[in-house]
């Protein structure tokens, strides 16, 4: 996790005096921290007040997703490293998210040569 979210986070709990439970909560006109969590309606509404405020159109929380795992891909992150920040549990699906798929007839192993050369003296025949 970079830093600056470590830090945001750590505030978030400080400033709502969260000491168990889900992170993400509804939050009262008052400004306090009300319920266990946020439901998957909250998370479209702000999705959908963010994606209208930057004057974007249909966005959704998935496409969130896909662009924050095509970011970490881009950025040199793993494949499996991206398949856990997601929490799949078939590397196909992050590949599916990614839009890339492995190359079964053009393996990555076949473009590098032998390690070493092989004399025609080194083999032996019986």
């Amino acid at each position: 996790m970079p830093a600056w979210v470590k830090e945001s986070v750590d505030h978030w709990l400080a400033a709502a005096e969260l000491k168990h439970g889900r992170i993400f909560r509804a939050v009262s006109r008052q400004g306090s921290c009300w319920g266990r969590g946020i439901s998957e309606n909250v998370v479209w509404y702000v999705v959908r007040e963010c994606e209208q405020r930057l004057g974007l159109e249909h966005i959704a929380p998935h496409d969130l997703r896909r662009t924050c795992a095509k970011l970490c891909h881009s950025n040199g992150g793993e494949l499996e490293q991206i398949q856990f920040l997601l929490g799949h549990s078939f590397v196909l699906t992050t590949e599916r998210y990614l839009g890339s798929k492995q190359n079964p007839e053009e393996p990555v192993n076949d473009r590098f040569g032998p390690l070493y050369k092989r004399e025609t003296s080194d083999i032996r025949r019986t």
